[in-house]
């Protein structure tokens, strides 16, 4: 550490920095469009490594390069990170509100720039780079998912603020001389925590984005990409499990099996794109009307099964009724259901047997005219 001098640092932090933004540069390339905020991610590290060439070449080239470009492109790639962590999150980026900031010390930059005083022009970055992480470690408290990769962005942006904002006490009483470059344990120190703590930042979107990209990997897997709904397998899985836990606990449990009537002639007159807005509207309209325990899912075509855990037959009839009248009440193209019900007994050694009756009611409903609901025995 003896020889290694905040200049070394900082530019060791610029490299840093320009390797994570090439690895967030190919996640972008290769990650689907659903997950924001990558390029504002892969930008804001390599402007760090502009302001780092640029801040650490103090004395080697005109000082307005070095103080105030390279205190600017640091401040404005720590806004861009933030950038994009809010349009990560879904949110729109507060870029008035940041700008102004940005350009207010900018100002204060030039300013001291044309008056030379470190002091006050340490106050200033001190006090927007805490501010900015600040924001920053909030968003993620607010909106972030409870994983290892939030908390160790959030702990390297609670330790830049910590360390910002006692920069900005100790710059209060700083000389109007240049100290930056002076070697000293506490320079040193706050510089290294700088170089740190903007690795760990990188790492961790990083590590958010691979989070977000499995999670879109595992729901694919159980979602129907149409509608929504759980897909086939997802749904007797978790009419498996539900039909297991009821013996246990001696819980009934209910199947609906829906199949919208007549949805080919819908097709046929309509057009395919109309028939699949139909079918995402009716799931829309169907999970509406359940509870947050049931599950909906897809079994094929235009058919669906809904598990209602812990419901009665009664019960079961009450909820097919709502969803088959609110069905019959949707606007144009015309379409209404038909709703098979069966409810789980001491009889039923698998679920083939309960999904067979519901599937038998299903028929009897159709065979009765349609738009209506049959029970099984």
């Amino acid at each position: 550490m003896q020889n290694l001098d905040p200049r070394s640092i900082i530019l060791l932090a610029g490299i840093m920095a320009v390797l994570m933004s090439v690895v967030l540069f190919f996640l972008r390339r290769n990650y689907p469009p659903s997950i924001k905020g990558l390029t504002e991610w892969a930008a804001a590290p390599a402007l760090v490594f502009v302001s780092t060439l640029l801040l650490g070449s103090r004395g080697e080239i005109p000082d307005f390069l070095s103080i105030v470009v390279g205190n600017t492109v640091l401040l404005v790639g720590l806004t861009v990170l933030y950038f994009g962590s809010q349009r990560f999150f879904g949110l729109a980026p507060s870029v008035r509100l940041w700008s102004g900031a940005v350009l207010a010390g900018v100002a204060v930059l030039v300013w001291t720039h044309v008056e030379p005083h470190y002091g006050n022009r340490v106050l200033v970055m001190a006090l927007l780079m805490s501010l900015i992480s600040f924001s920053h470690l909030r968003l993620l408290l607010l909106h972030g998912a409870r994983g290892f990769a939030t908390y160790l962005t959030a702990l390297a942006l609670l330790i830049q603020t910590i360390a910002q904002a006692y920069r900005f006490a100790a710059a209060l009483g700083a000389p109007a001389d240049d100290t930056l470059l002076l070697l000293s344990p506490a320079q040193t120190v706050l510089v290294t925590t700088y170089a740190i703590c903007m690795m760990m930042v990188t790492i961790g979107v990083i590590l958010m984005a691979t989070e977000k990209l499995r999670a879109e990997f595992e729901h694919l897997a159980s979602h129907d990409s149409l509608t929504g709904a759980l897909t086939r397998r997802a749904l007797i899985d978790a009419c498996e499990q539900e039909l297991e836990r009821g013996r246990r606990k001696q819980h009934p449990m209910s199947l609906l099996m829906l199949d919208l009537d007549h949805f080919k002639a819908i097709n046929d007159t309509h057009g395919h794109l109309v028939g699949d807005r139909v079918l995402v509207e009716f799931v829309a309209r169907v999970t509406a009307l359940l509870r947050r325990p049931d599950h909906f899912g897809r079994f094929g075509g235009e058919e669906f099964v809904a598990l209602l855990p812990e419901t009665s037959p009664a019960e079961a009839m009450i909820v097919a009724e709502r969803i088959r009248f609110e069905v019959a009440a949707a606007p144009q193209p015309a379409c209404t259901v038909s709703i098979g019900a069966a409810s789980s007994d001491a009889d039923d050694t698998s679920l083939d047997t309960l999904l067979a009756r519901a599937d038998a009611a299903l028929y009897e409903a159709k065979a009765a005219g349609r738009n209506c609901i049959r029970q099984a025995a």
